[in-house]
């Protein structure tokens, strides 16, 4: 084993004076079979390692996970960054693999690791460590214990390199991100549905809340005076907020088709009403262009958006996306989708973006991006698999 570097020795030792915080609460039993640690340093890094642990157990479905760090209800807290509880706590799990996401690191925990590591999503920002700031900076020796470590970018592998990471550790593949399954659709009900809407312009309102849908509805109403055929399909996201968008459908007087009813639009339907997101699949693939829901009023963190763009829709969306403000802003950033924030802007918004010329290329910028993300995921979880049913390295005598 190669000697560490005078910082993560410096690191340990005055971690090891500090001496160990004791074995803290009791913590659940390991899981017979394989078990996958993750480690997200803050919640935007939980969802794309939620995804990817899915997407694992989708093909080893006897995995078992152990989640620590900024999780809404992580599995166990991590105990104090030194030696000795670093390897009580490696001890008790045996992690199989590792997959760190975040800038925080915690060098003893990291070198104790009996298992391989991973780091993903590495940008460019400076990673940090507990050091005292007196202290010779940790992290670079730190980076250089994980077995592979998922550049965000080139400039994130330069920067890496530049750290003294070996470019052999370094994957320059892009964000690991939380692209979810793509909501399924029979091809016989697009087929006909298709058929059924041809030739009419066609906007989505998707996973609708009640208290949006009049703002949403609203907006339609002005953006059909420009655009005189415009259909307006509402897949509210729970059948109570279907209730309360049918009341403002028709408190507006606008021309309404039930679509659970097994009502059909005709030329003079302005708004469809779904009764709930069942069908969701079948309407992101018709629809053009997308207003998520749950972005206009506070509290719900808005929609996935890659749920959309995985099924070729632009997105439009309100200013309450925290739950998934990085998927948005990377979809932002290549075109993918704008913002809204009130009735006039989203009503001027879908005038200009119902165009399919316009409408199409933002889809396209979407769908890149999903497919960069899937290629992603489809990387680290073949090393990881191939970290996981390595033999264990040889002892050295």
């Amino acid at each position: 084993m190669p000697r560490r570097a005078f910082s993560l020795r410096a690191y340990l030792a005055l971690a090891r004076a500090r001496g160990a915080a004791g074995p803290g609460p009791d913590a659940p039993e390991r899981p017979k079979g394989a078990l996958l640690w993750l480690h997200a340093c803050s919640r935007a890094d939980t969802a794309p390692l939620e995804t990817l642990a899915q997407r694992m157990i989708q093909q080893r479905p006897d995995l078992s996970l152990l989640r620590t760090g900024a999780w809404e209800q992580p599995d166990l807290t991590l105990p104090a960054d030194t030696p000795s509880d670093a390897a009580r706590f490696h001890a008790t799990w045996r992690p199989d693999l590792g997959v760190w996401s975040g800038y925080d690191l915690s060098p003893a925990l990291i070198a104790a690791a009996t298992g391989p590591m991973i780091l993903v999503n590495a940008g460019e920002e400076p990673f940090s460590t507990p050091a005292a700031r007196w202290m010779p900076d940790a992290a670079p020796a730190t980076l250089q214990l994980f077995s592979q470590i998922y550049a965000t970018s080139a400039e994130a592998s330069r920067a890496l390199r530049r750290s003294g990471v070996e470019s052999a550790r370094i994957r320059a593949a892009g964000p690991l991100t939380d692209i979810p399954p793509a909501l399924d659709c029979s091809d016989t009900a697009h087929e006909e549905t298709a058929q059924i809407l041809a030739a009419r312009p066609l906007w989505l309102a998707a996973r609708l809340r009640a208290p949006e849908a009049r703002a949403v509805i609203d907006a339609h109403l002005r953006a059909a005076r420009l655009a005189h055929r415009l259909l307006l399909v509402i897949v509210p996201q729970t059948v109570e907020d279907a209730a309360e968008a049918e009341a403002v459908a028709r408190d507006s007087g606008a021309r309404l088709c039930l679509w659970d009813a097994d009502e059909m639009p005709d030329e003079n339907t302005q708004i469809l009403l779904c009764g709930d997101a069942s069908e969701l699949g079948l309407w992101y693939r018709l629809a053009p262009l997308s207003f998520l829901g749950g972005s206009l009023m506070p509290g719900e963190g808005g929609t996935n958006p890659f749920e959309a763009a995985a099924l070729g829709s632009a997105i439009l969306y309100g200013p309450n996306v925290g739950r998934h403000l990085t998927a948005y802003t990377r979809l932002v950033d290549a075109g993918a989708a704008r913002i809204v924030r009130d009735t006039d802007s989203l009503g001027g918004a879908v005038a200009q973006l119902v165009a399919p010329d316009r409408a199409a290329a933002m889809a396209m910028a979407g769908w890149e991006i999903v497919s960069q993300g899937a290629e992603v995921t489809d990387a680290i979880i073949d090393a990881a698999f191939e970290l996981i049913d390595a033999p264990p390295a040889p002892e050295v005598a």
